[in-house]
């Protein structure tokens, strides 16, 4: 599976149910990589959606611990091997992990790659992702040349997992 984020300098990527921020380069490279994808994402990511509408042009997944939580056009599961079920026979790369916390850090140890919008900031987050960079078990293997958007400096980088993970079965 693949990860993707943007993330600040503390692993920050939201608050208060919301991005840190709005980059429009960001959000196209999103759109390139998920397009045509499953997407995978909690309920509280899925309802942060504009309108609350799933992912146009691809497979939305929303794992949820609410039986009742059936919203149109996404896939609801309710448990981990519910949903591992449901990824069987689908290849590693055409899945993306999108959100929020708690479904990164449940994942995270089926994932192999993660694409990071890196934000050279420290906003006040509330919701964060582990911190790849001190993980022995990730690597930075990319990293593009610093842009800005408005005066915020940005990178897009890719990490790859060099050891462990549990894959899928």
């Amino acid at each position: 599976m693949n990860l993707i984020a943007a993330a600040d300098r503390n692993w920050a990527i939201g608050r208060g149910g919301d991005l840190l921020v709005r980059i429009p380069k960001d959000q196209k490279l999103f759109l390139q990589e998920t397009l045509g994808r499953t997407v995978v994402m909690g309920r509280k990511t899925f309802e942060s959606l504009p309108g609350r509408q799933p992912l146009y042009g691809r497979r939305n997944l929303v794992l949820s611990r609410d039986p009742a939580f059936r919203p149109k056009g996404v896939t609801v599961l309710n448990s981990l091997e519910d949903l591992l079920s449901e990824l069987s026979g689908v290849p590693d790369e055409d899945i993306f992990v999108i959100g929020g916390e708690s479904i990164y850090r449940l994942l995270l140890p089926y994932c192999r790659h993660a694409h990071i919008t890196w934000l050279d900031y420290s906003y006040d987050g509330d919701r964060f992702l582990p911190d790849l960079e001190r993980d022995p078990e990730w690597r930075l293997t990319e990293e593009s040349e610093e842009e800005t958007y408005f005066d915020l400096p940005f990178t897009f980088r890719h990490y790859v997992r060099v050891a462990g993970g549990r894959g899928r079965e």
